[in-house]
Formats: structure tokens, sequence, C-alpha cells
């Protein structure tokens, strides 16, 4: 305990950190408070009492699991209800064009105006889901709404003006989450769009424990050792997430001794870290993006979308098992280059141990990649489909059992870590200790 009040202290006294952790935290309760903001013309107190919504965003359905990412928004038909899902889709499109497109691969390759480009495109095609997404939500809510409770519902009627503006303002929501979601980026502490994710998926976690908990303890067959059985589960594979995230193979390099002047550089051998699981948190999120695809062909195809609709599926689980393998490698073949990084080294004078440099130091580089990204990938996808096998299994509620694993767990897990690296980072630099003396965040050094 007093280790961490001394850390909290040396928090405070980096002026730099403090002011990115206190913006951060100012933007998130705005997103929080925007959440309860419901659309105008929608009556809130009228729509709970005549709609089917909660009901559908509490089974183990794909809305369900929306409504965790959007932090109940999606539930109460807030102007944030469909959360930030439309920028990843977008996201997933535009890399997808990149690794297609030579045209937009070029772009890709132009630094920093390339970047900026690109952001621009994204958040065009944002606007596009959107606009697709936001009419399959209020077609969804006027379906759940009885027809004899509209007028109280709807105070200004359900005609086309109002689906419009209705679109407007839901498009409107999502990109402001959007903007705040760079804001933190820039200006706060960690990755602002994947914070946001968590935090809606974090809001439900009390409410969602307090109701496993009345389940257990209130049925006849429920007991407080199952509870105990849970969280002691619960914790393993938290744990067995942590150690994936966290696993690194070191692959040695040696530089080759340069004397300039009366000093000599290089001569000693240093390690290139590669990460199991490089692609950190992203590819549960572009995969449960993809899954939500389907919905949208709930009117022109109902057998295809009811085959995704539910959480426990087979069909469901299986694609998105396949799809986080899938973009497990995607995403580490985007952010890790082997042929840049066999270049740097020879270029730098190093070289791998028994490993001729260039081409041959590039496939070595690739051969490793792709051993530790399968075993990584294989058990973020069996982490995927946990919530599954929990309902199934355990019979665990459905609101608790998207903590117990997958998407939200992975995002959980994921962006604290990547909060607390770069936390750490800023003390270590200021020359104090890190969060924990005997911890393994990556980056600490």
């Amino acid at each position: 305990m007093k280790k961490f009040i001394e850390t909290l202290k040396n928090i405070y006294k980096i002026e730099e950190l403090r002011k990115r952790i206190g913006y951060t935290i100012l933007l998130i309760l705005i997103y929080r408070l925007g959440c309860y903001v419901v659309i105008p013309g929608i009556d809130p107190n009228a729509l709970l009492e005549a709609s089917s919504l909660a009901s559908q965003t509490s089974a183990g359905s794909l809305l369900g699991l929306l409504n965790v990412f959007s932090g109940g928004a999606f539930a109460n038909a807030s102007i944030f209800a469909l959360g930030v899902m439309p920028y990843i889709t977008a996201s997933i499109i535009i890399q997808l064009l990149g690794m297609m497109v030579p045209a937009v691969q070029k772009v890709m390759k132009e630094g920093e105006s390339g970047r900026r480009k690109m952001n621009q495109w994204t958040r065009f095609l944002t606007i596009g889901v959107l606009i697709l997404q936001g009419y399959a939500y209020m077609a969804n809510l006027y379906g759940s709404v009885d027809k004899m409770y509209q007028p109280s519902v709807f105070t200004i009627g359900t005609d086309w003006w109002f689906t419009i503006f209705a679109m407007i303002v839901l498009t409107a929501g999502t990109m402001f989450v959007v903007w705040l979601g760079e804001k933190i980026t820039d200006k706060g502490i960690g990755n602002g769009v994947s914070l946001i994710i968590m935090i809606g998926i974090v809001a439900r976690l009390p409410q969602a424990l307090l109701q496993e908990l009345n389940t257990r303890l209130m049925s006849d067959t429920g007991s407080l050792m199952m509870i105990v059985i849970e969280l002691v589960l619960l914790f393993l594979v938290i744990m067995g997430t942590i150690a994936v995230v966290q696993a690194v193979r070191k692959v040695p390099v040696q530089y080759a001794k340069r004397i300039i002047g009366n000093k000599q550089y290089g001569g000693v051998r240093q390690y290139i870290p590669l990460k199991m699981n490089a692609a950190n948190v992203m590819p549960i999120i572009f995969a449960q993006a993809l899954m939500f695809i389907p919905m949208l062909f709930v009117n022109i195809a109902p057998k295809f979308a009811s085959a995704f609709a539910s959480q426990t599926s087979v069909w469901y689980n299986v694609t998105l098992a396949v799809l986080v393998i899938l973009f497990t490698f995607f995403y580490t073949a985007i952010i890790i280059n082997p042929q840049q990084m066999a270049d740097d080294m020879k270029r730098n004078g190093g070289f791998i141990p028994g490993v001729k440099p260039g081409k041959a130091t590039m496939s070595y580089i690739d051969a490793i990649l792709t051993r530790i990204t399968l075993p990584g990938s294989i058990f973020l996808a069996i982490v995927s489909i946990l919530p599954a096998l929990a309902i199934t299994g355990l019979d665990i509620q459905q609101a608790f059992a998207y903590f117990y694993g997958g998407t939200s767990l992975l995002i959980m897990v994921g962006v604290v870590l990547d909060t607390l690296q770069k936390v750490e980072g800023y003390l270590l630099n200021r020359h104090y200790d890190g969060l924990m003396k005997t911890g393994r965040i990556q980056g600490r050094h």
C-alpha cells in the first residue's frame, strides 16, 4: 500500500503526466454523460415501458454485445448509441484496401501526409457506414416498440423526416466520440478509441456482477461455491491472457565494432523483442466489428442474419474464431515488416549470429514471427469464444459472461496494459520507480 501511495505521489509530481491523466478523465466523463442523452423526439421513460429493446440487448445476442461496447447507450437510444464500432469497421476496410489496392498502398507510404489522407478517407467511409447502421438501428427501434405505444414514445412521429433527423444525430454522435478518442490519444494517455470502448465495457461490470450474484444465491441450484469457482476461473483466464499479451521472443543481434576517433562503438549484443501477440487488442476488435455486418441483411436474408444473431450459435463462434486468427496474422504483417528490419540491421552493421545479413535475415525473422504468432492467435481465438462456453457449459448469466472472456476481457486486458505501459514510461523517464519493482509491463527496461 505504501508503494502504491508513493507511485501516486510520483505521478502527481510529473506535471505533463498529471495534465494528461486529468484531460483523459474529463473527456471520459463527457462520453459517459453523453451515453444518457436520448435522441431528441424520443421519450426515454415511455421507451423503457413500451419497447422490447431492453430484452433484445440483455440476451446473449449481437445486439447485447453492441450494448456492452457502447456502455449501455445502445439500449438507451442515446445519441452515442452506435459507439465507435462504425469507425473501427471503416478502419478495417481502409487497411484491407491498403493491402490489395496499389494506389492506396502508395498513399500509406507517403509518411505524415499519407497518414492524414488515410485518416480523412477513414472518416468519410465512417459516415457511409453510419448511414447504413443508423437506418438499421432506427428500423429495429421502430420494430421493438409496440404499435399502440408509438405515439407516446416517438413524440414527433415516426415519418421519414424523423428517421433522417435521428440518423444525422447518431452520425454526429459517433463522430464526436471518435473526436474524443483522437483527443485522448493526442493530449491524454493511452489509445483513445480503445480506451473509450474499454470504459463502455467496464461501466457494465458492476451491474453484471450483481446480477450473477443474485442469480446464484437466490436460485435453488446456486451456491456461494459456484461464485468462488467462477471468480477463480475468471482469474486464471485473465492471467493466461496477460501472459500471452506480454510474451516476448528475444532475437539476439550483434553489432560490429566501429572505432571513430578514440571511441569504440558497437560490439555489443542486443535483442529485438518480438511479441507473441504483436497485434494486441486489434484483432478481436476488428473481428467483432465484422460480426455486426450480417445484421445489416436481416430484412434481405433473414436466415443468414439469424445464423449469426446469437452469441452462442455455432456459426457465430466458428466465424469469430477464424476471423481472430486471420486478423492476428494480418495486423502483425502490417505493423512488423521483416524486410525493413533486416535492411535497417544491415545498414547499422548488425547481424543475427549464425544468419547471413539481407534476405536470409528477413526469412529468419519472418519464420520466427509465424511460429510465435500462430499459438498466440489460437489462444486469442479460444478466449474469444469463452463467453459462449461459459453460458452453455457453466450456466453463467449472459451479462457476466461477456467479462468472463472474449472481446470484453481481451479489450480490457490489452487497453489496461497499454495505458500502464505509457504511465510507467513517464515515470521511468523522470527517474522515478515504475508501477511495480518486479513488474513485467512491456516497455520496462
